[in-house]
Order: structure tokens, then sequence, then C-alpha cells
């Protein structure tokens, strides 16, 4: 097949031959056939570790509605809140959102620190 083709104002005349893959030769007297494969066992499935080492009242906790970084921690232990009181600020694609006191409380420990990531539903606060 006899193409033409320009490149910066010159033309260029190209002939172009198609070929077909070439089989592998096999000597004469053998035979190939497909060898088997092996496929590994598939191995046992490891269960989720939980995210909280020990069950506590889900009263008493303050999970992240989502994922991100803590940015600013506005709580303290201790400290008596009222409800929507900010306890701590998190960003998350780029927006800041804050998590506030469900009920009024008093923080009995905050689990986070400024900078760590969180998962949506990690406990964050635990209240008295």
């Amino acid at each position: 097949m006899k193409l033409t083709i320009t490149i910066d104002k010159k033309t260029y005349e190209v002939e172009i031959e198609a070929s077909e893959p070439e089989a592998p030769s096999v000597p004469r007297g053998y035979a190939m056939e497909p060898s088997p494969v092996r496929v590994p066992a598939p191995s046992p499935p490891v269960p989720p570790k939980p995210v909280e080492s020990t069950p506590a009242d889900e009263l008493k906790l303050c999970r992240s509605p989502v994922s991100g970084i803590v940015v600013r921690v506005a709580a303290q232990v201790g400290q008596s809140l009222q409800a929507e009181d900010v306890l701590l600020v998190l960003e998350a694609m780029k927006m800041e959102t804050s998590i506030t006191s469900p009920v009024a409380c008093k923080v009995a420990a905050i689990k986070v620190a400024v900078g760590d990531s969180v998962q949506s539903g990690q406990a964050v606060v635990e209240f008295e």
C-alpha cells in the first residue's frame, strides 16, 4: 500500500506492507500441547479489625459523620458543653466540617488530635 505524507511542507511517498504475526516454528516430530496452569489455593478470609478495642455505650460517644483530617479541637477534657457546642473541626474534600455536641454533656475523653486522619463512624469524643 502506498501513502503520501506531508511533514513540514515536504511531501513523502511511502510504501507500507502489512505482515501477519509469525506462528512459532515447531521442529518436526514434536507436538505443542498446552501446559497445565497451577492456580494457588485461596487464602482464608481475614476478619476486619474492630475500630474500637472496647465496646462503649453509644449514647456516650460522638462519632465522625465524614472521613477527614482534624484541623482544630475546640473542646477539652472535663469541659461542660451545651447542645450544638463545637467539639472539633474536620477538613474533608477541602471543606471544613464542625462536629458539634448532640446534647448538653461533659467531655470525658477526646480520642483524636490535630492532624489525625479519621474515618466516617469513628469515635472522636467520649462523654461522661
